[in-house]
């Protein structure tokens, strides 16, 4: 029943994806708040199809340690739904993601209204200053910035380095770290089309301060982010996937 039920979710999923893409097409000429508005819709949508095609919720934690106003966060990266999920968490995310998506029809025009931050992931040393310069600005505006530090999606037992864009913008921005531990990847696993029932947790950490060293700060946020996402998988492991 679960993969007919998480067919059916990926069926309308990619539906709902095509026809809100489309249907904002005109709002690329006005302000760029419409387009956020827009994303925000798209997320609540996939949220609706979540819980009533596949019986999966979404429950957030640690919202105390989230700023209102300019924030960098730091997030796990185990499926594609965290990728969609700060359209809805915080009020207008600067995304760092990679230059490539941004030559995607429709999808990157919202990315590039939107300012997301785009990063050249070959053009090392000047890739890194160009993602600073835009999260500098990003900060101006008053957005949060999510990078997700392992570049990539990770399976739930999969150890990783962090990619040291987030080093960059820790000791550039002068601003703390909001770490972001959660268990998504049980649910919706990468390059998997399936989608089990349960509940998603967004567990928001206490910050990591200003004035680390390098060396410090990654591993503090390496452990603080890996060890709380073991705490959920295992968590939610012991609810929901061993009866």
């Amino acid at each position: 029943m679960t993969r007919i039920r998480s067919v059916l979710f990926f069926i309308c999923f990619w539906i709902w994806s095509i026809f809100m893409n489309l249907i904002f097409i005109p709002f690329l000429v006005v302000d760029r708040k419409w387009i956020v508005r827009g994303q925000t819709q798209w997320t609540k949508g996939i949220m609706f199809l979540m819980k009533y095609l596949c019986g999966l919720t979404v429950e957030v934690r640690g919202l105390e340690n989230l700023p209102k106003q300019q924030a960098l966060i730091a997030c796990k990266h185990q499926s594609a739904f965290e990728t969609m999920a700060f359209h809805w968490l915080v009020r207008d995310p600067a995304m760092v993601l990679k230059k490539e998506l941004l030559n995607i029809p429709v999808y990157g025009w919202y990315c590039r209204k939107t300012k997301m931050i785009a990063v050249d992931r070959k053009g090392h040393a000047a890739a890194l200053r160009s993602m600073i310069e835009q999260a500098k600005q990003a900060l101006v505006d008053q957005r949060q910035i999510v990078i997700f530090p392992e570049g990539t999606r990770t399976d739930i037992d999969e150890e990783r380095d962090y990619q040291p864009g987030i080093a960059a913008l820790y000791s550039k921005l002068d601003t703390p770290v909001i770490p972001v531990a959660l268990n998504t990847g049980l649910f919706w696993p990468r390059k998997k089309f399936i989608c089990r029932p349960g509940v998603i947790i967004i567990e928001f950490l206490p910050p990591i301060e200003t004035g680390l060293k390098r060396a410090e700060f990654m591993a503090q946020l390496k452990q603080s982010i890996d060890e709380n996402s073991r705490r959920l998988v295992q968590e939610s492991k012991e609810k929901y996937l061993s009866k």
